[in-house]
């Protein structure tokens, strides 16, 4: 009772605050924030499916309650959450995806993120002065587009996990794009705050009216174009998406952008290959955290953000404590700077993965923490000469526009699934009846320093680097804890790993600890804090610490389930329209 009472005193007042809209033709924090809702922890016995759209997971609901998977259900949501929320996720995009086994206790990882397109340089975003363009020039349009891999990465993942047939999987969105949807609160608010939205006519005539005005909420929506691709992959698999008449749509609007076009190509899209890296587990007190390997950093890093704070009691701290609060920044700061330095695709630059985990190096860097002042922005860490050398890093453009899906099944299964199409309608291009990402925007935009590369820079099937950080937590007995993930650009990591430390030290449950006001230091000048809760009230005792304070949106979408000896907790965000449903 008393974390709850703590809890309560942080949270009060929050949900009395709503976010702050930009006006139409004012692109601000791309999935600005739709307000705060007061949501209540769900439980079930059963199964659990935990997601950003009530539709989508009462879809993903009725798939389970069928005999479908974890995957089966993953596969169902994505489908509808690409349909009702077109801004965060879906076919156009990529994604991770963490599958828990419980009959074989393993975890294994899919990685979908998009490639490079075969022609794209390391010069992809430099103009003719050889210096960067204008970041919004490159946003949208058809050089932005990376080879979408969220489906070929579903596919695999059905064949190892699947149990009813792929094409059943998809009838859900089909009928609902026929019949039609009601446009939520939060997808006309992003529509109207979006300048760039109507650049392109399939867009433009999708989402707004005659005059140019957002459709209006609770217009029935109907797409039947999508419904068509559907029932085409739903047929033929995901080979009737990267082949035929689909690939010949996407690679059509990717070069048909006049005013910046792309590089895919036909051969691009067949050539995608999904990758089963290995997943990143490491200890956190008495339990296992698993997350995704490189391009994600999410699993690296929020394993360093976690090591570094274990020496502390956060449990004494609790939550409403400044000191709490100053002491996870610190440890954000030093994961994010060796995160900047030395993470990006694994298989084409050497990330040092066994070395930023080792125990004695996190062990000596965690002592660079002084819990009475705040670091300043901490340098990366000094690893082996061979690890990471060559290359310099630093921090590249990533834009909080995904979606999160969390399930359990009813044999124990879990799926925890971050997927995007990069910022906010992506790239605001659209093919067969969805959105394609920009996803290569993700890269650095200058590849070279004096001469020397940097670890992110674009090249030829290259996967840009990215924070989306599905996680699974174990507890001492390898049973399954927690699922968990989050959007949010950037600030994924630190959302993620707050959530798990409110769970695990502060004895939250999951959705008092989504729901948990936000604070974060991404190595960046000013540690942030969430505006118009109760977070604000840090603000005097993180200055007297050294902090510069910057009050400001921080909009997550966090989704997760905790699993207990009584069965499953669900919870969803309040930032957001999801939901948690389960039996």
């Amino acid at each position: 009772m008393l974390v709850l009472r703590q809890f309560g005193r942080l949270f009060a007042g929050a949900l009395l605050v709503c976010a702050v809209f930009p006006a139409a033709g004012q692109d601000a924090e791309p999935e600005a924030g739709s307000g705060l809702s007061h949501k209540q922890a769900v439980h079930a016995k059963s199964f659990m499916v935990a997601a950003a759209n009530p539709l989508a997971v009462r879809a993903g609901y009725d798939i389970i309650k069928r005999g479908g998977s974890a995957v089966d259900a993953a596969i169902t949501v994505q489908m509808v959450l690409n349909l009702v929320e077109p801004q965060s996720s879906g076919i156009g995009g990529g994604g991770f995806l963490l599958h828990w086994d419980a009959g074989q206790k393993a975890v294994s990882s899919f990685d979908g993120r998009e490639t490079a397109p075969a022609a794209a340089g390391e010069d992809l975003f430099l103009g003719p002065d050889g210096e960067p363009v204008d970041r919004w020039d490159a946003r949208v349009g058809g050089r932005s587009v990376g080879v979408p891999g969220l489906l070929r990465m579903l596919e695999v993942a059905h064949r190892q996990h699947g149990a009813l047939p792929w094409a059943e999987l998809f009838a859900p969105a089909i009928a609902l794009a026929e019949a039609g949807f009601e446009i939520s609160p939060r997808l006309h608010k992003l529509a109207a705050g979006s300048r760039h939205l109507q650049r392109y006519s399939a867009a433009r005539a999708y989402l707004f009216d005659g005059e140019g005005k957002p459709l209006p909420v609770g217009f029935r929506l109907t797409n039947r174009a999508f419904a068509q691709t559907l029932r085409r992959i739903a047929m033929d698999g995901a080979d009737a998406f990267y082949t035929g008449v689909i690939a010949r749509e996407i690679v059509a609007a990717v070069q048909g952008t006049t005013d910046n076009p792309g590089l895919m190509t036909l051969d691009d899209l067949s050539a995608y290959d999904v990758r089963m890296p290995e997943p990143v587990c490491a200890p956190y007190r008495v339990y296992r955290v698993c997350g995704m390997g490189p391009p994600s950093t999410g699993g690296l890093t929020v394993a360093m953000i976690l090591a570094f704070l274990e020496p502390f009691d956060l449990k004494a701290l609790g939550p409403d404590s400044a000191s709490a609060v100053h002491l996870y920044t610190q440890a954000s700061r030093l994961a994010y700077a060796d995160r900047n330095r030395y993470m990006a695709d694994g298989e084409m630059v050497p990330v040092p993965t066994n070395a930023l985990l080792d125990r004695e190096y996190l062990r000596q860097r965690g002592e660079l923490i002084n819990p009475a002042s705040d670091m300043g922005k901490a340098k990366p860490g000094t690893l082996p000469e061979q690890a990471g050398s060559g290359l310099i890093g630093g921090e590249t453009m990533e834009q909080p526009s995904t979606s999160h899906i969390s399930i359990v099944d009813r044999n124990g299964n879990a799926v925890s699934f971050t997927t995007s199409i990069a910022i906010g309608f992506g790239s605001r291009v659209m093919a067969g009846g969805f959105f394609l990402n920009n996803q290569l925007t993700d890269f650095a935009f200058r590849p070279r320093r004096n001469g020397v590369a940097h670890v992110n820079r674009a090249g030829p099937g290259k996967r840009p680097r990215s924070s989306m950080s599905p996680t699974l937590v174990f507890g001492p007995d390898e049973q399954l804890r927690l699922v968990i993930g989050s959007p949010g650009g950037t600030s994924i990591i630190g959302y993620v790993a707050k959530t798990i430390v409110a769970v695990l030290d502060w004895g939250m449950d999951i959705q008092a600890a989504i729901s948990l006001p936000h604070f974060a230091n991404r190595n960046r000048k000013e540690t942030e804090l969430e505006t118009g809760t109760a977070a604000e009230s840090f603000r005097a005792a993180l200055a007297a610490l050294g902090h510069s304070v910057k009050v400001r949106s921080l909009t997550s979408g966090l989704h997760g389930i905790d699993v207990g000896p009584a069965g499953l907790t669900g919870g969803a965000d309040p930032r957001r329209e999801g939901v948690a449903m389960g039996d």
